[in-house]
């Protein structure tokens, strides 16, 4: 028999798991996740510490918007891939249980 927890989950994941299967649910969920990454590769570039990194925004070659759209890209992939993953988990768990519980109800009926 499934435990408590189990048991949870499944009605859990039966009620959101076409929500959260969405692009847009994912993105808006895993945009912390994606700032973790970007934000200390804005605060290691513009800190200073790095001089040649420093010499090369100082240029006249160096588009600031370049620097930002990079950033957006790495938010908006960690983003989605996190959360597709986290996504991915989860019904891969659910489809175990759902096995798991099918068997057992198997093996009640056979008895």
């Amino acid at each position: 028999m499934l435990t408590k927890e189990e048991n949870d989950f499944l009605e859990y994941w039966e009620l959101n798991r076409e929500r959260q299967k969405k692009i847009s649910k994912q993105f808006l969920l895993g945009i912390p996740i994606g700032l973790l990454f970007a934000i200390p590769i804005a605060v290691n570039f513009f800190s200073g510490w790095y001089k040649r990194a420093r010499m090369v925004a100082n240029t006249s070659d160096f588009n600031p918007l370049v620097l930002l759209i990079a950033l957006l890209i790495i938010v908006g992939f960690i983003a989605i891939f996190s959360k597709k993953y986290q996504w991915e988990m989860n019904e891969q768990h659910y489809r175990e249980l759902m096995v798991k519980k099918s068997e057992k109800n198997i093996e009640g009926e056979k008895k």
